[in-house]
């Protein structure tokens, strides 16, 4: 007893003190020791192994995903800096229209996310800009909130296969598929998530003009504008785009030279390469954005100049995303250790469930509680992902239910995305918060739940074993 309302005491204090800005590496670590104190798990051990270095220790993960993070990072900041996201970004939005802001938000985070470039740079990016928008379209913030979080946070997250996202490699290293995994069934995910996305932001937009609520511009919003710059001053959006053909064209071209002829006879390099490119699901993709970074560096004179600063300062920021994540998988490390997840795990593997919808639920309560979808997916795929498989669910539809079905209660309120989304655009949990959860919480289970029932329904998915 004392066991199981210590577990509901370290994670309603990791809540708490995520919410009130408290370094989450600090959260997480007085979290794990309530945890471990009230569960009798020996002090030492909870500091020395079980949160830092074993099978879900936070430096086991930081180490494993390190290359994916710093190239991501590497990659962000090439496109930053070369203003090929704000190129993209200006030619998106001139197209659409103001009276398509919210469109214009979920396009470009979309596109810029399922290319390669990490969310924190691109909401970032985007947001300076946003604020012209959102002024000359009245636009309340909030909801510029939402609609950006549709395109970065939700499907080019975890459902859209190819990406190099931290979910996709995450799933692919764990159960030896590839990235393009039920994909399929990430399309159609996918589908939902943004249609219904966008309808529950544009009809909040139309309530808000009916009820005279618009912008409202406070002195972070003349700070951060100030950031865009000159916007005539940007390179082609044609040549902006090409790093990110580079990325997703290096992930998906040996995929679609596999599917044209049978190489395993082969013993040519080109096969050789092909091999490896579906053999390691981390180094791949990782090469893949640096492909992307070097791109920049050859179509922009301005990244040139400064290649190595460039390249460091996003070495630098890829520490701050990397140990984030890896905190609350080293709560989550301690957590697995004790009497009461075990109770959790047994319960729901043998719970009268179907299959998938066991799935949905064991993933989508451990992103809930590291209030991360990359962190619960790892503690996932490391705890329950084996048991799943000797379920018979195929490999290819485990990736990816179980990576749509992280990406919808890690958005709870001490989720490290929406506290940064909100830092950088001066909103409080009170002010918009109702609009993340519908589009990052709600939206996402429908989503999940609607992709698990068309698998139900077509029979496809789950072999019983024999």
């Amino acid at each position: 007893m004392l066991g199981n309302l210590g577990l509901l005491a370290g994670l309603a204090l990791l809540i708490y003190m995520a919410m009130r800005g408290i370094n989450i590496f600090i959260a997480s670590l007085v979290c794990a020791l309530v945890v471990a104190v009230t569960n009798g798990l020996l002090i030492p051990r909870t500091l020395l192994e079980y949160y830092p270095s074993g099978s879900l220790g936070a430096f086991s993960f930081a180490g494993r995903f390190f290359l994916l993070f710093l190239c991501g990072a590497i990659f962000g900041k090439a496109m930053a800096t070369s203003q090929a996201a704000k190129s993209i970004s200006l030619a998106i939005t001139r197209s659409l229209g103001v009276k398509h802001t919210l469109l214009v938000g979920m396009i470009v985070c979309a596109l810029l996310t399922y290319g390669g470039v990490v969310v924190f740079v691109v909401v970032f990016t985007m947001y300076p800009l946003g604020i012209t928008l959102m002024r000359e379209a009245n636009l309340p913030k909030r909801l510029w909130a939402a609609a950006t979080s549709v395109g970065a946070g939700t499907f080019t997250m975890t459902a859209l296969p190819g990406t190099p996202s931290i979910h996709n490699v995450i799933s692919a290293s764990s159960l030896g598929t590839d990235l393009f995994a039920g994909g399929w069934i990430g399309l159609f995910a996918a589908l939902i998530m943004g249609g219904l996305g966008m309808w529950y932001v544009e009809r909040g937009w139309r309530l808000a003009r009916a009820n005279g609520e618009g912008f409202v511009e406070n002195a972070q919003d003349r700070r951060m504008e100030q950031l865009a710059g000159d916007l005539d001053n940007v390179p082609s959006w044609k040549l902006s785009l090409v790093p990110m053909v580079v990325v997703l064209g290096t992930i998906m071209l040996p995929r679609l030279i596999i599917s044209l002829g049978d190489w395993s006879q082969s013993d040519s390099a080109l096969a050789s390469l092909l091999v490896f490119s579906q053999a390691q699901p981390i180094i791949w993709p990782s090469m893949a954005l640096i492909l992307g970074s070097l791109t920049c560096v050859v179509l922009f004179p301005s990244m040139r100049r400064k290649i190595v600063e460039v390249f460091g300062q996003g070495a630098e920021d890829s520490i701050m995303p990397l140990i984030n994540t890896a905190a609350v998988i080293g709560f989550g490390g301690v957590v697995t250790q004790t009497a009461g997840f075990s109770q959790f795990a047994q319960w729901i593997l043998n719970a009268d469930l179907p299959p998938l919808l066991s799935v949905f639920a064991s993933a989508s309560v451990v992103s809930a509680i590291v209030g991360s979808s990359s962190g619960g997916l790892q503690i996932f795929m490391q705890t329950l992902a084996p048991q799943y498989l000797e379920m018979g669910i195929e490999p290819e539809i485990l990736h990816r239910i179980a990576a749509i079905a992280s990406g919808g209660l890690d958005s709870l309120p001490h989720c490290g995305a929406v506290i940064a989304t909100f830092m950088i655009m001066g909103l409080t949990h009170r002010e918009a918060y109702k609009d993340m959860f519908m589009v990052t919480v709600a939206i996402p289970v429908i989503a999940c739940l609607a992709s698990i029932a068309l698998l139900m329904a077509l029979g496809v998915g789950v072999t019983p074993p024999a």
